[in-house]
Parts: C-alpha cells; structure tokens; sequence
C-alpha cells in the first residue's frame, strides 16, 4: 500500500472509483445517493493542484482509494473519502484518513472534521471507531455551517447527516 498525492492521470480513474463505492448506498436503500454523478474532474484537478488530493494504490499504482479535503476553520475537512468495494475491508480509508491527519499537523491544522451520513454503516460508525466525535449543532464552526448550507442545497437531508471532528495527532 502506497499512499501518494494524486497526478492529473489519476483523476479520470478517481471518477469511476467514486461511482464504484457509491453503488453500495443502492444496496440500503439509498439509491439516489448511489446514482449520483462522481465530483467533475475540475473539483478533482482544483484539490489536487492545491495539494490536498491524496490516493492509495495498488501494486501496480493504480489508485484503489483516495481522499479529499479542504481546509475549513482552520481543520483539515475531509471532503470526500472513497476506496473502490473489491479493496475495502484493507485498512486503506483508514491510512488515508491517517495520512490527513499527519499532513494537518505539518500545515499547523489543529483538527480533521468531515460530515457524513448518521446511519450509515461505513460512515458515521465508522468514523467514531477512528476516533471521531460528533458535533452538536451549536458546535458547527462558521464554515462547516457552510457545509452544512450547500449539502442542503445539494439535496441532502441535514437530518440525516452528522458532523465530526477528531484532533491532529501529537507529533
């Protein structure tokens, strides 16, 4: 398992991953969410040129996760993490989720945040086993109301979702 920044070849694959891991929501019912078109390749190429576009590969560099993130209120916000069905299980959203965590201690960021969905299996529980915690609404910084605000818009149901955070690591 390597762990790299993203190059511009990798974004084309990086949509299909998307769209690969976003067929399980059809599995539970969610299959707007699994028809949803991946993120452009412009909000791909837009994260990767500002260094904030990482992936794991497989043994023969092909990307098999990848994560994504902005920087919102001083915490590094995971945007979106995917790793394609055939290699989850693996570790791989976890050393990714990881990888942010040590990269936000060297940008001077004192927290990953992230927003996710509340019941999803791989989701919110999921993260709250890496050590998230979820933030109460009057816990929302400015900016990931903002979040917040576009994910509305987006067409998700706020209900639905929860926002999490986690400290940087020590070094």
């Amino acid at each position: 398992m390597t762990i790299r920044p993203a190059t511009a070849a990798d974004l084309p694959s990086l949509q299909d991953l998307e769209v690969a891991a976003g067929a399980l929501f059809r599995a539970i019912g969610m299959a707007d969410i699994a028809e949803h078109p991946p993120p452009p390749l412009e909000a791909f190429e837009h994260a990767r040129a500002a260094g904030r576009l990482w992936v794991v590969t497989d043994a023969d560099d092909r990307p098999a996760g990848f994560v994504l993130t902005e920087i919102v209120d001083g915490a590094a916000h995971i945007e979106q993490v995917s790793v394609h069905p055939d290699q989850q299980g693996r570790g791989l959203g976890r050393a990714l989720i990881d990888h942010v965590g040590s990269w936000a201690v060297a940008q001077g960021l004192t927290a990953l945040t992230l927003s996710t969905f509340r019941s999803v299996p791989w989701n919110a529980p999921y993260y709250a086993r890496l050590g998230f915690v979820e933030l109460s609404p009057d816990e929302l910084t400015s900016g990931l109301r903002v979040v917040l605000e576009a994910e509305t818009a987006f067409g998700l149901d706020p209900a639905a979702r929860v926002f999490m955070r986690r400290p940087a690591p020590d070094q």
